[in-house]
């Protein structure tokens, strides 16, 4: 991962990845290191969506969140713009991946693209609400 820290060709990969989540729908940073490739993780994907910047209107950083559905440290101004997408959130402040869980791009376009496509998975349950 070392060898991506910083690396311009990679965060624009990652970036390029991101801006085709619609809005409503999030990834998960390993989610955007298995199609972006190239031996990331989600780690090398964090610090490409950090180096964003807080003033980034380009990329649609809230879309990606950890697998477990929690935000990132931007806090509540993430969880704000994921809900004005009509985001939900489950009493534990998690997004609701069942919902919102984004499949990522068709074939088609990650093979134009350079992108390897996500593996089709299972439907993943969604959590009951009790309180």
């Amino acid at each position: 991962m070392s060898e991506l820290r910083d690396d311009p060709v990679f965060y624009g990969r990652v970036h390029t990845l991101v801006r085709q989540i619609p809005p409503g729908k999030v990834s998960t940073y390993g989610d955007v290191a298995a199609m972006v490739g190239g031996g990331s993780d989600g780690r090398a994907v964090g610090l490409a969506m950090a180096a964003l910047g807080p003033d980034n209107a380009d990329v649609p950083w809230q879309r990606v969140i950890s697998r477990d559905g929690t935000i990132s440290t931007r806090g509540l101004r993430q969880s704000e713009l994921l809900e004005a997408e009509g985001v939900t959130f489950d009493a534990q402040g998690r997004v609701t991946m069942a919902r919102h869980r984004w499949a990522g791009p068709d074939a088609a376009w990650c093979a134009a693209n350079r992108y390897t496509p996500l593996p089709p998975r299972p439907p993943e349950p969604e959590q009951l609400e009790l309180f």
